[in-house]
C-alpha cells in the first residue's frame, strides 16, 4: 500500500506540474488591427503609412511601417508652339507657361519656342500635321483668316463666352477675331508703330522730331552734314521695308485707300500708288538710309542706333525689347510725319495673339490654356515685363508707362488703325509685294516694271474675290 500510494503521489504531482507548464505556455489568439495613418502624394510615388497595432489581454504592441506604390496618372500634355523667340519675349513666355503648369500639373504645356521668321514659313506644316499642335501665337487680321477659310483654325467662341471676354475686349479687336459670326483668334497684346530716334543725337545737333515730310528731309540732311546716319533699316527681313510703304501711302492716299489697296480692291499700277513710290524716292535721294541694308537684320541695324551713329528707326514698339539697356532711357519716338495735311491719319497697330489648330490634339487642356493666356493675370505681366498693351480691359491703366501711354494716344489720334502689309493683305499678295519693294530699293528707277509685276500678281491673286 505504502508503495501504491507513493506512486501515485509521484503521478498526481506530475499532473498539476504539466498543466502549469501547458497553462503558462498557451497565449490567447491575438487581434490585430491595421489602419492607414497618412497618405503622402509625391510626383507619382504613394508614401503609405500602415500601422499595426497588436492586442492581447496582457501586451499591446504597435508596428508602423511604409509601402511604396507606384501610381499611374493620367497626364494630358498641351502642345504649344510660339514664336517668341527674342530674348525678352522669350523670357516672358516662359514664365507664363511656368505660371500655367504650376496651376495645371495634370495638363502641363509642351513649350517649344522658333526663331520668328522660321515660324512664319513653318505654320502651314504645323497647321496640317494631324494632330497639330494645340496653340500656336499668330497675327490678327488677314494673316489669321487665311487659315480660317481654310478650316485650319478651330473655333474658340465657347471660351470667348465662358471667359466673358465678349465684353471685356474692346469691339475693335472682337471684330479683329471674329468670322461670320464665330471668334477663332484671341488677341493678348498690340503695340504701335512710329519713329523712334536718340534724344541725345537730336539735342547735341540741334535737332526737333520732325512733323512733316519736308522737315523729315531736313532733318536727313542736317543729320548727314554731322556725319550721322539719319535712319537705320535692315532689310535682310523684308517687312521693314514694307513699314515705309505702309506709311508713305497712308500719308499720301489715305488709310481708306490703303485699306482696299490690300483687299485687292485697288489696282497697283494706279497713279496714286506710282506716287508712293516717288515719294519714298525722295528719302533716297536724299541719303536718308544706311548702306547696304539688305546686309542687315532688323535687329543688325540696331547696333548703329545704340552707338548714336545712327538717329533714327521705323519701327514697331518691340523694338524696346532689344535697345541696349545704356540707351533706353535716350530713346523716343514720333509720330510719321503727315506729307498731306487733307488726309486723314492711318497707323499701324499689329495685334498679336494665339489660336487653336483645328486637328489640335488636347482641345479641351488648349482652352485651358487660352483662358489663362487672356486673363488679367496673364495680360498684366506682358505689360509688366514687356511693355505690351493688353486688350482686355480689365488690365489696370496705372502700370502703364509714360511711353506706353504717348503710343495710346498716338492710336487714339488716329482716323483709321491697320495692322501691318504682311497682316493686312494676303500671304500671297504680301510675298509679292514685298518682293517688289525689296526690288525698289534695289533699283529705284524700276518702279514702272515693278508696279506693273505687282499689278499682274494682285489680278491673278484676288481673281474671283
Amino acid at each position: 500500500m505504502k508503495g501504491f500510494a507513493k506512486t501515485l503521489l509521484i503521478l498526481l504531482t506530475l499532473a498539476i506540474l504539466s498543466g502549469l507548464v501547458i497553462a503558462c505556455g498557451a497565449q490567447p489568439t491575438p487581434e490585430t488591427i491595421t489602419k492607414v495613418e497618412t497618405v503622402v502624394v509625391e510626383k507619382e510615388k504613394v508614401v503609405t503609412q500602415e500601422v499595426e497595432k497588436v492586442v492581447t489581454k496582457e501586451v499591446e504592441k504597435v508596428v508602423t511601417k511604409e509601402v511604396e506604390k507606384e501610381v499611374v496618372k493620367e497626364v494630358r500634355p498641351i502642345v504649344y508652339n510660339s514664336y517668341n523667340g527674342d530674348p525678352e519675349p522669350r523670357r516672358v513666355d516662359e514664365m507664363l507657361v511656368q505660371m500655367f503648369n504650376e496651376q495645371h500639373p495634370e495638363t502641363p504645356v509642351q513649350h517649344s519656342i522658333i526663331a520668328h521668321e522660321d515660324f512664319k514659313q513653318a505654320i502651314r506644316a504645323y497647321l496640317v500635321a494631324d494632330p497639330a499642335p494645340d496653340v500656336m501665337t499668330w497675327f490678327a487680321g488677314n494673316r489669321a483668316r487665311f487659315f480660317i477659310d481654310k478650316g485650319l483654325i478651330m473655333d474658340i467662341s465657347d471660351v470667348w463666352e465662358s471667359e466673358g471676354w465678349n465684353e471685356d475686349y474692346p469691339k475693335g479687336f472682337k471684330a479683329l477675331s471674329t468670322v461670320d459670326g464665330k471668334q477663332y483668334f484671341l488677341p493678348s497684346s498690340w503695340y504701335w508703330w512710329a519713329i523712334f530716334y536718340r534724344k541725345s543725337v537730336f539735342e547735341e545737333n540741334g535737332i526737333t522730331p520732325p512733323e512733316t515730310w519736308d522737315e523729315l528731309l531736313a532733318t536727313c540732311d542736317a543729320l548727314n552734314d554731322k556725319g550721322i546716319i539719319p535712319i537705320t533699316i535692315g532689310t535682310k527681313f523684308r517687312w521693314t521695308a514694307a513699314a515705309w510703304f505702309d506709311y508713305i501711302n497712308m500719308r499720301l492716299n489715305g488709310p481708306e485707300f490703303h485699306r482696299d489697296l490690300m483687299l485687292g480692291k485697288e489696282r497697283y499700277d494706279d497713279p496714286r500708288v506710282r506716287a508712293v513710290f516717288d515719294k519714298w524716292n525722295e528719302l533716297f535721294d536724299h541719303n536718308c538710309f544706311i548702306e547696304d541694308a539688305a546686309a542687315y537684320s532688323w535687329q543688325d541695324a540696331l547696333d548703329p542706333f545704340n552707338r548714336g551713329e545712327a538717329a533714327m528707326y521705323l519701327m514697331g514698339q518691340f523694338i524696346l525689347d532689344s535697345v541696349a539697356d545704356e540707351v533706353k532711357d535716350d530713346v523716343d519716338f514720333f509720330r510719321f510725319p503727315i506729307i498731306d495735311p487733307n488726309v486723314p491719319i492711318g497707323e499701324d497697330a499689329p495685334t498679336d495673339g494665339f489660336f487653336m489648330s483645328a486637328n489640335a490634339r488636347n482641345p479641351e487642356g488648349g482652352k485651358e490654356f487660352l483662358a489663362f493666356m487672356g486673363s488679367v493675370e496673364a495680360q498684366t505681366i506682358m505689360v509688366k515685363e514687356l511693355g505690351r498693351l493688353p486688350v482686355h480691359s480689365k488690365v489696370d491703366p496705372s502700370l502703364f508707362n509714360p511711353m506706353q501711354q504717348k503710343g495710346i494716344e498716338l492710336i487714339q489720334g488716329a482716323d483709321l488703325v491697320m495692322q501691318f502689309y504682311d497682316r493686312d493683305t494676303t500671304p500671297e499678295m504680301a510675298d509679292v509685294g514685298m518682293n517688289g519693294f525689296m526690288a525698289f530699293w534695289d533699283d529705284p528707277t524700276a518702279i514702272d516694271d515693278i508696279l506693273a509685276d505687282l499689278e499682274a500678281s494682285r489680278q491673278e491673286i484676288f481673281a474671283g474675290q
